[in-house]
């Protein structure tokens, strides 16, 4: 006779649904294997399932037990596999009064019969849910965050006891509702505010053009300029996540093991500051077993990295296809995952070694070779496809000890949402890579066609620009977007040769330090 219960895993962030099916023969010795391509974590199950059985007292099967786990073709990970497991091998006795048809489980065993958490719940809910089951049960630390899965009754569970006495009928559970405190608690903005940001009025420009169209930064200053201030309060002018948006950021969050306690949905744009010694797979992902690395965790906010030169440099120019593609592929041994990547790079990094070339009080100490080797640690193709460059000049002192309150993030954030819904009429209905257009960067060439008319003068002030700056057409592409930008907070659907203008002045100053 053969046990069969539903259970499901997680390949990349997407769910899929897995059959545990059970088996045994008679036999003299005491044996559970595990088949159909498991990982070390799923093949040690059998320690937690039969100290979790004895300390309840539940019975399980003789002799030798085959447990496969279906599809075989797909590798197993994870330790979710573990309630299923146990309830696959109780012994017919006991199980005769579980109710098991309809429901999918999910859980890792503690040696006493208690449940923690596993990662992925949110898209194990959804596949389950996609696959026509109506209940599925986590362990309670899970059941906020898989309960955002709509149309599927999700019951959180504390310890197997509680399970079976369900499954019988003799104490009922209630499925999961996510009520509107829950949803309020998982927000995770910061209270920053560009408001605390004295001065730098023409870098708070550019990320508000920045924050409307989605758009790369870099900013080059000496130290203490305040580029850290200004990037940290970024998401506090960003448009707010979608719902679709808002379930994939929790489901790469999930995945990876990085979601906050009790958050159940992120609801506000990631921002992300990995540290400068970051390896190429801790920014890309990756791994024996492939994980979200930080531009995955980044998705749909901020990818924020100090001091851009001391990075790694085969770390950094890892970013180049992301940044056009919108997700990463890893590839290793054990099979291939693709995470998405559709972030905005805010970068950050002195104009030199000690920092100070070109501050008006503070001479610089580097050689004209040591500086143009320090800025060259950024390669011309990735900075190519930074589409704002600015500099942060150091504050005099009348700035920092003027008493007056600079704008709040929430006026910015209100011109920031009026371009975003300018914009989001005109990309109404269009798709890119199978998901909807949100933002002027993500515009590709047909677009820029589309929706970038120029007047006169703009073309002929872009020409100039292109001559004289030797742009690549890339840049060129990038002028228009940002120029698009600008015009959307003017409500203009032509660009205007002060909207060009304003745009060049954004992405000129690689070549006041590059060209050098």
């Amino acid at each position: 006779m053969v046990n069969v219960v539903c259970s499901a895993a997680v390949d990349g962030i997407d769910g899929f649904v897995v059959t545990v099916e059970s088996a045994s023969a008679s036999n003299k010795m005491e044996r559970l294997d595990i088949i159909g391509l498991p990982d070390t974590s799923v093949r040690e199950a059998e320690g937690r399932v039969r100290s979790s059985a004895r300390n309840l007292g539940l019975r399980v099967l003789h002799g030798v037990i085959t447990v496969n786990l279906a599809p075989a073709s797909k590798k197993k990970e994870g330790t979710g596999f573990d309630l299923p497991i146990l309830l696959s091998v109780i012994s017919p006795e006991q199980a005769g009064g579980l109710n098991l048809a309809g429901k999918c489980f999910v859980g890792e065993l503690s040696l006493s019969g208690k449940l923690r958490p596993v990662r992925g719940a949110l898209s194990m809910a959804l596949a389950a849910r996609d696959a026509g089951f109506k209940e599925i049960y986590v362990p309670d630390a899970n059941g906020a965050e898989a309960a955002i899965a709509k149309g599927i009754d999700v019951y959180p569970i504390k310890d197997v006891a509680q399970l079976l006495a369900h499954l019988r009928g003799e104490s009922r559970l209630e499925p999961k509702k996510l009520t509107l405190e829950e949803l309020q608690t998982a927000s995770l903005l910061d209270a920053l505010d560009y408001c605390d940001v004295k001065g730098q009025e023409e870098a708070k420009l550019a990320l508000e053009i920045a924050a409307a169209g989605f758009h790369n930064v870099l900013m080059i200053g000496p130290p203490g300029s305040g580029k850290s201030m200004l990037a940290k309060r970024l998401p506090s002018i960003l448009p707010r996540l979608t719902l679709n948006d808002a379930i994939e950021c929790t489901r790469i969050h999930s995945v990876a093991g990085v979601l906050p306690q009790n958050v159940p949905l992120i609801v506000t744009r990631p921002f992300r500051a990995p540290h400068h010694t970051i390896s190429s797979a801790g920014l890309a992902g990756g791994g024996k077993t492939p994980m979200p690395g930080e531009i995955s965790l980044a998705h749909n906010g901020v990818l924020f990295l100090d001091e851009f030169p001391e990075f790694d440099k085969s770390a950094t120019e890892i970013l180049r296809q992301p940044l056009e593609d919108g997700q990463v592929t890893i590839t290793r041994v054990g099979g291939r995952v693709t995470y998405p990547s559709n972030f905005m790079l805010v970068a950050a990094m002195n104009p030199c070694k000690c920092g100070y070339y070109g501050h008006p009080t503070k001479p610089c100490t580097c050689t004209p070779a040591a500086r143009l080797a320090y800025i060259n640690k950024i390669s011309g193709p990735l900075l190519d496809r930074i589409d704002i460059q600015i500099e942060v000049q150091a504050l005099e002192f009348s700035t920092l000890s003027a008493l007056g309150s600079a704008e709040k993030s929430e006026v910015i954030r209100k011109r920031v949402a009026e371009a975003r819904s300018f914009a989001a009429k005109r990309f109404e209905g269009i798709n890119v890579g199978g998901r909807p257009l949100m933002f002027n960067s993500q515009m590709r060439a047909e677009h820029i066609k589309l929706f970038c008319g120029t007047t006169k003068e703009g073309i002929q002030l872009l020409k100039n620009a292109y001559d004289k700056l030797g742009l690549s057409a890339r840049g060129y592409d990038k002028i228009l977007k940002l120029a698009r930008t600008a015009a959307d907070f003017d409500k203009s659907e032509i660009i205007t040769e002060g909207h060009i203008s304003l745009a060049i002045q954004l992405r000129a100053l690689d070549r006041n330090y590059w060209a050098k």
